[in-house]
Formats: structure tokens, sequence, C-alpha cells
């Protein structure tokens, strides 16, 4: 606590004494009664000295969060994009997994705190998610959805029907799972597996649920497990339609608006509709390359709750200003 004056004083003398007080109120935790009992003040006299301290700068106070979480970060998300919930992770290496790992900690607990049995949770595949999944403990909900298709990569061995049986047998709650590819050859097959009713039994289940966790994939520059099992040709028609981030499967351009074209009804997944009617949606978004796709499902109104870490945050905040 600096000694040097501070121009609300009116002199050294009372600038050392402030600073005195201020040790014994804020570090020590005495009460202001004791304090003028001990230097033989009136309390009015401490209690004026105490606030001089405040606002001169003498005294600086930092509310620290719980664990690696940023506070100041997450309270401006809500606060600026009129999101429900916001959880910025503090994070210190730029190693992808790493950061994956510590976002997905971060969106089991939020998730674990917000949800009740009597939710149903629909669950977007992305590895993020997977690493959420991983983290989760004490869930509880009534039924958990599979909202996707599945997706194979080499570096993933867990399916979307793996990981949402996992997520729903430690909630003690009902599974509904569909074995299918998320991308299709063409419309036909996909309208094939739409009627089967493994498949047709989960797609209704959609319009129940009432919290989700999606990751966020962003398309300019490619960041996304869709984007990386389409063609090249694919790839290049779905950038000049105007896609500019994906949510499960949701595909949006940069205002926040929902694309439909040839990929889109390719896609066995949850609809924009859909997506958009269900109460509480959490994107989960690292890379910052995927600050613009964020934005867009903030903006469309497909995310009202968003877990991230702290570059991505002031990122995503200096783009709105």
């Amino acid at each position: 606590m600096p000694a040097t004056s501070h121009a609300p004083f009116a002199g050294p003398l009372e600038t050392v004494m402030a600073a005195r007080i201020a040790g014994l109120f804020y570090m020590d935790g005495w009460s202001k009664v004791q304090i003028a009992d001990q230097l033989g003040l009136t309390r009015f006299k401490v209690a004026r000295l105490i606030q001089l301290a405040r606002a001169s700068g003498m005294v600086r106070i930092t509310v620290v969060g719980a664990g690696s979480l940023d506070l100041t970060l997450s309270e401006r998300l809500c606060h600026q994009f009129g999101l429900r919930h916001a959880v910025v992770v503090n994070t210190t290496t730029g190693d992808d997994h790493e950061i994956r790992a510590q976002i997905g900690a971060a969106a089991a607990d939020l998730l674990s705190e917000i949800m009740t049995p009597d939710d149903v949770l629909g669950i977007g595949w992305a590895r993020v998610v997977l690493a959420m999944a991983a983290k989760l403990s004490g869930l509880r909900a009534t039924r958990v959805v599979q909202l996707t298709g599945a997706l194979t990569r080499p570096d993933v061995e867990a399916s979307s029907v793996d990981v949402v049986r996992s997520i729903a047998r430690d909630a003690k709650a009902e599974a509904s799972v569909f074995y299918a590819p998320m991308i299709v050859s063409d419309e036909h097959t996909a309208r094939g597996l739409y009627r089967q009713e493994a498949v047709a039994e989960a797609v209704t289940q959609f319009d129940t649920v009432t919290k989700a966790v999606v990751g966020v994939g962003g398309w300019n520059p490619p960041r996304s497990t869709l984007y990386d099992a389409l063609t090249h040709r694919e790839q290049t028609l779905m950038r000049r339609a105007g896609v500019q981030a994906d949510l499960s499967g949701v595909l949006l351009d940069s205002g926040g608006d929902a694309i439909d074209t040839e990929l889109t009804r390719r896609i066995i997944a949850i609809s924009a509709p859909q997506l958009r009617n269900i109460p509480e949606v959490i994107g989960v978004a690292y890379g910052l390359d995927k600050v613009p796709a964020a934005h867009a499902g903030i903006r469309g109104g497909y995310l009202n709750a968003l877990v991230t870490h702290t570059d991505f945050a002031r990122q995503l905040l200096d783009n709105a200003s």
C-alpha cells in the first residue's frame, strides 16, 4: 500500500494515517469501531479516511474469481451481448489441446450448475464437447438427446452416440441416439435416413430440448470439423454462399442468418429453427479464428450462453465495439 501523498488528503500526516487505517480495515479485518478506539479517533473520521483511501486509488479492490475464471470478462460478455451465462477461463498456454481441456472443464461445471432433473439436454458433436463430457459430474436430466449424426476423425475415437450415452448414464437419464453420418451424399439419402425409426424418434425429441451444448465452428478462415469433412469443391461452394459459422450443422452467415444450401439438406442434424427455439444454448468456443463465428451465433439468437477463454473474450468484445 503506497505511502506517497494523494491529492484528497490534507497533507502527509493524514495520508499516512489513511494508509494505516486502510491496512487495518481491509487487510487485518478490524471494524471501524475497533480502529477508532485503537487510534483515538471518532468512527466518522475513520470512515471518512477509508472512503478517501478508496477514492484516491490508495486502496484498489480486485475481485478474484474462484479457480481460473476471469469474472470481469465474463460479466462484460453478458452485458455486451445480453447472454444468460458467460464463463471465461484464464488460459496460460496457446496449446489447443490444453485450452480445449480447460474450457471443457468449465463448460462441465456450468452445465452441472444450471441443469435440473426436469431438463432435456441436447448434445452437438464437437471435440470440445467431448472434453466437457469427460469432466461432467453430478449432472441430472430427464433425457439426453443426440443433435447430430456422426463425424469420423482420425484423432477422435468416441462417436456422438458414445458421448450421449455416457452423459445420459451418468445423469441417470434416458438417451435418444441414432446411428447415422452427419453428412450424406445426396438429399434422397438424407430423406431416407430421416424416415428410419431411430432417427425419426430422436428428431421428435429435438423440440423437447431445454438446454443444449454445441461447439462453434468457423469457416472464414476454416476451423471446423464439419468443414474438414467436406470435399474441396463443397468447401468452396459453401464459402461462396457466405457461410461464416456452423453450430452442430446449422450454417450461418456473418449476420447470424441461417443459410439454406444443397449441403444443408444433406446434413443429419437439428435444424436452424429447432436450435434457435431451445431456451438455453451454450456455445463452447476456442481459437481466435472462430471469433466471427461466435459473433454470428450470438447475433442470430442461436447462442445465449458462451464458455471460452480470455483472448477469445477480449477479441469478441473488441469486434463488437
